[in-house]
């Protein structure tokens, strides 16, 4: 009787223990990769908080918790915007939202979609299709060949936010404007402003302490920056948008390389072409709130009309002509950049 009972209790604790050792065993390899996803904006910002955490709990709920991305917002591994891509080339993180532009010159073939008047009908949803199918025909072993990129977009119509009315090419005469590429600072210099370039995340200092009087960002980020609270006056240009800019969201290739294959194939059915443009839908359609924010405190929104759109497009062409002949003289076809991009956005449009 001693004995049997004995036996059971030594059967129920050997049980318990594999028990237990089994659910520390399965804890420990459900989570097999860890991904640190590195980016500039606040956690709130409409980008992290409608892009990229639903992409990135997506990819972690098909996986089955066998990945993790790790959000870091604002910074917060160290460095500045600029610093991003070098972050995810050599490995510091496994993943980065930036901006190519933030490192000018070094990603010339996305510059064509940040020439002004280019993003035709203002629809970024399109424009970023256009974005990646032109990045597939000319850009990953190009301008992208040291990382895996992810999503290639960009952002609804470019607003002149600034602390005088701004509607003519001359009211730009001797304005400090916060540009965020190299072309676009190119055009606002030809169009008579000092043109400053800076990430994002500095612009409400600057303009709180008069560094600048304008920026040109679209609405949708202008919430977070808290951007109608240090401006009164707001241009806008319409479905003619004026610029716009260009993202990237990239991998290091190595950290890509280490997964198996059935968790790249995860990975790659949340990016690309279908990700991409459903990004540019979501940040314009972002702006919505951020030009409301405007409207609710007083301030002054202004849409150019025909006579005036045009003026700004006569204005800002001898941009684009500089743009084709300085990529050219850099041995890229510049013209056919051109004419492809907008053969591209066009195509989208009509789908």
């Amino acid at each position: 009787m001693t004995t049997l009972t004995l036996t059971r209790q030594a059967v129920l604790k050997l049980g318990s223990a594999a028990l237990a050792m089994a659910l520390v065993s399965g804890a420990a390899t459900a989570q097999e990769y860890t991904l640190r996803l590195h980016q500039f904006l606040p956690a709130q910002a409409s980008v992290p908080a409608h892009i990229l955490d639903p992409w990135a709990d997506r990819i972690e709920e098909a996986s089955g918790g066998r990945i993790e991305i790790e959000r870091y917002p604002a910074m917060q591994l160290g460095g500045a915007p600029p610093q991003l891509i070098d972050q995810v080339i050599d490995g510091t993180v496994d993943i980065v939202w930036t901006l190519p532009g933030y490192t000018p010159g070094r990603f010339p073939r996305t510059e064509v979609f940040e020439l002004p008047f280019m993003m035709t009908g203002g629809n970024a949803e399109a424009t970023s299709r256009a974005y990646w199918q032109l990045g597939e025909e000319t850009m990953m072993d190009a301008d992208f060949a040291d990382v895996h990129v992810l999503g290639l977009w960009v952002h609804g119509p470019g607003v002149i936010h600034s602390s005088t009315p701004i509607e003519t090419v001359d009211d730009l005469a001797g304005v400090k404007l916060r540009a965020p590429t190299r072309t676009t600072n190119m055009m606002f210099s030809a169009l008579g402003a000092t043109a400053i370039g800076m990430p994002v995340p500095a612009v409400p200092e600057a303009l709180s302490q008069g560094v600048i009087d304008a920026t040109v960002i679209p609405w949708e980020v202008t919430t977070a920056l808290r951007v109608a609270e240090l401006v009164e006056y707001h241009t806008e240009f319409g479905d003619e948008a004026l610029y716009t800019a260009t993202f990237v969201l990239a991998m290091n290739p190595d950290s890509y390389a280490a997964l198996p294959e059935d968790l790249q194939a995860i990975i790659d059915a949340e990016s690309g072409l279908e990700f991409s443009a459903m990004a540019g839908r979501v940040m314009q359609e972002y702006d919505v709130p951020g030009r409301e924010m405007a409207e609710d405190r007083g301030n002054t929104i202004t849409t150019l009309d025909d006579a005036q759109l045009a003026e700004w497009r006569a204005a800002a062409e001898p941009t684009v002509q500089a743009w084709i002949d300085e990529t050219t003289a850099g041995g890229i076809d510049g013209a056919a950049l051109v004419e492809r991009a907008r053969a591209l956005i066009a195509e989208n449009l009509g789908n």
